[in-house]
């Protein structure tokens, strides 16, 4: 890329910040420092430690960002709400101890404020359904404590809904499963379909009425890995009104490398250590496998052609960011950190994107899909009361 298109990146990026759907910080303070955010102060510039500090989020552009509140799928029933509500105290203190720098938003007009401030919009994203412990009042509770946007599911099923990277359990949702995507929607919490399987996001849009999200997804048909979204949900998102916001994570956009993570997924495996641990030991084993046997790389052009893809068959106006940060052990080659997003921006305009269409998916689309669900949810609390139905009503 040019000089001039990295300074035209930086301009556009200036005016309409990147909205990132889905950045792991609150996790991975919660494994390196166990919360003590004296030790990973990110006014300091954490880049041994963290993709993540607020000098490179500002050098990256980033105008907003949906913190993820993700908890593992080990920790199920009341200890995965509990491990959910630290990680959503754990937002809570960042926002508070960096107050120039982060503002809390729960709305569309709070992410324009922000962005009126110059200071970056904080939103919550929980990661998974096992983090509501299969009750709907705990749903509401999130939404109470500022969540935004709840993935169905993470890497393993759960008792109403299928992920994409689990054996099918309930053909994707079940009655309570659709239940759940109802009250999120008279929430105005959005279902966000990362992470889940194809059915499951058939089922959804087919009961959905409010836009969904993917948080972090990028397309199948440019990259075969389930977690990503076949071409026919693509197609079904300008009449749902949602956003796909690609990911950056080499596994999920380069075909290289999904094959070479599955050798050292396995590799892991084999010396006793989960696939997706990220402990120093089981780090030290996968840069070992990585010298033997050098990974592929993406790039920045990796991702560019999964928007070029998303773009042509959802629309401009239906996609978006979402890279994954601190959630993922590699990354892109020019997409390192936070920082990256310039390099993204300028290898668009590169290949012809105009001011506006990026001004859509740095900003505008995750903006709007925001408020067009406070507008459903407005509306849906005239019509009808919270739920409080029971997995064992609905489903047996």
């Amino acid at each position: 890329m040019t000089d001039d298109a990295l300074r035209q990146a930086r301009e556009i990026l200036g005016e309409f910040p990147v909205v990132d759907g889905h950045n792991d910080l609150p996790w991975a303070l919660r494994e390196q420092v166990t919360y003590d955010i004296d030790a990973r102060d990110i006014a300091a510039d954490q880049s041994a430690h963290l993709h993540t500090d607020l000098a490179r989020l500002r050098a990256g552009g980033v105008g907003a960002q949906f913190w993820s509140v993700y908890v593992r799928t080990d920790l199920t029933g009341d200890a995965a709400v509990s491990a959910t509500l630290e990680q959503i105290d754990c937002v809570d203190q960042l926002i508070a101890r960096y107050p120039g720098d982060l503002r809390a938003a729960l709305t569309a007009a709070d992410m324009e404020a922000a962005r009126t401030e110059g200071r970056i919009a904080s939103l919550k994203g929980a990661e998974g359904g096992h983090s509501i412990n299969n009750s709907l009042a705990t749903l509401r509770a999130l939404y109470t404590l500022g969540v935004r946007y709840m993935t169905l599911t993470h890497n393993d099923n759960i008792a109403w809904a299928d992920s994409a990277t689990d054996e099918p359990g309930v053909g994707g949702l079940s009655a309570f499963g659709r239940e759940v995507v109802r009250e999120m929607n008279r929430e105005g919490m959005l279902v966000d379909l990362s992470h889940v399987a194809a059915t499951t996001m058939r089922a959804a849009l087919d009961t959905s009425e409010a836009p969904v999200i993917f948080s972090h997804s990028s397309a199948r048909a440019v990259c075969d890995h389930p977690r990503n979204i076949p071409d026919d949900v693509l197609q079904r998102l300008p009449g749902n009104g949602g956003v796909a916001m690609v990911t950056f994570v080499p596994k999920f956009v380069l075909q290289a490398a999904v094959d070479w993570t599955a050798a050292a997924d396995d590799n892991l495996r084999a010396h006793g250590f989960h696939h997706l641990d990220s402990s120093p030991e089981a780090m030290k084993l996968h840069r070992a496998f990585e010298e033997s046997t050098p990974r592929p790389v993406a790039t920045a052009a990796t991702v560019a052609d999964h928007l070029d893809h998303m773009r042509e068959v959802a629309g401009v106006d239906h996609i978006g960011i979402g890279g994954d940060y601190d959630g993922t052990a590699f990354t892109p080659d020019g997409l390192d950190d936070v920082s990256g997003y310039p390099n993204l921006i300028a290898e668009l305009l590169v290949r012809g994107w105009s001011k506006a269409d990026l001004a859509k998916l740095t900003w505008g689309n995750a903006v709007r899909v925001l408020g067009a669900a406070e507008d459903v949810a407005r509306d849906l609390r005239t019509r009808r009361g919270p739920s409080n139905a029971t997995l064992e009503q609905l489903d047996g």
